[in-house]
């Protein structure tokens, strides 16, 4: 997993290397579209989105919550997917993730699953790429990548993709649905990182910031589903970048259940952190 960062905020801006080298973007595209409220009553910009709001909120009362994580790439006709497991505690803002990289496209052996520790401003990586020892981690610091590691990691850390809602600008009410048991309104609309960046809690605001100016275009369509106790139960984010000659879409979904079990993160010693060069 390689993260190369180039240029300005255009044109050729940041180049994320994704899964390990399997994915190459640079820059960024999106939607557009014109601010709507709940159940698709209009709402003027600055205004944000009250109930995609007060489910971040809930997250937060809720305390923690289990998590599953999907990141799927499509580049120059390849489609590569990458799934992760774990938890995340939202009043700690920490969570752990094991995330399964796809075999490679030449058929080798498949990698070894890897161990994210997500925490506001670093991300930590066991198993992190050739050239680190296996029982060292990898440090990055969130605030430092161009994306804010929406999609550098592989998985978007579940409170900065609830976060980024903040952000909506557009939001309508799609309807009502089942979804493992419980029922969820379904809101599909657009969000401006960095407007979400402004309205995020202060634990999220510098990798938001850090993605609104590395990315060329703000808008980030997404389909979100909050429960009757107003909790976030599932986001789903679609990125696009283009170089200009090829382009990527990145569509990252986070689903979250199991509300209140515990999750531990403890995160590696200063001496279990690997300093050294990370081979492509």
């Amino acid at each position: 997993m390689v993260v190369q960062r180039h240029g300005h905020r255009g044109g050729a801006a940041a180049v994320v290397s994704v899964v390990f080298g399997a994915v190459v973007a640079t820059g960024c595209s999106g939607g557009g579209g014109g601010p709507q409220a709940p159940d698709g009553v209009d709402e003027r910009p600055g205004g944000g989105h009250p109930v995609l709001a007060a489910a971040v909120d809930g997250l937060i009362a809720a305390g923690s919550a289990l998590a599953r994580t999907s990141m799927e790439t499509v580049t120059g006709g390849t489609r590569v997917t990458i799934q992760g497991d774990g938890g995340y505690d939202f009043r700690r803002r920490m969570g752990r993730l094991t995330v399964v990289l796809p075999r490679d496209p030449a058929g080798a052996e498949e990698h070894l699953p890897v161990t994210e520790l997500l925490t506001p401003g670093a991300l930590y990586m066991k198993n992190r790429g050739a050239g680190v020892p296996a029982d060292k981690w990898v440090r990055i610091d969130t605030t430092t990548l161009e994306d804010g590691n929406l999609v550098t990691g592989g998985a978007t850390d579940p409170l900065a993709a609830a976060e980024l809602l903040r952000g909506a600008r557009t939001a309508r009410l799609v309807g009502h649905e089942r979804y493992e048991g419980a029922t969820v309104r379904h809101f599909r609309g657009t969000a401006d990182i960095a407007y979400a960046a402004r309205r995020a809690r202060p634990h999220a605001r510098g990798a938001l910031a850090a993605a609104a100016k590395g990315f060329t275009t703000m808008t980030v369509p997404f389909d979100a589903y909050v429960d009757d106790e107003g909790r976030l139960r599932k986001v789903k984010h679609r990125f696009s970048f283009s170089n200009g000659t090829e382009s990527a879409a990145v569509t990252s979904t986070t689903v979250l259940f199991g509300f209140g079990t515990p999750v531990t993160v403890r995160l590696p010693d200063p001496g279990d952190i690997y300093s050294g060069r990370i081979r492509s």
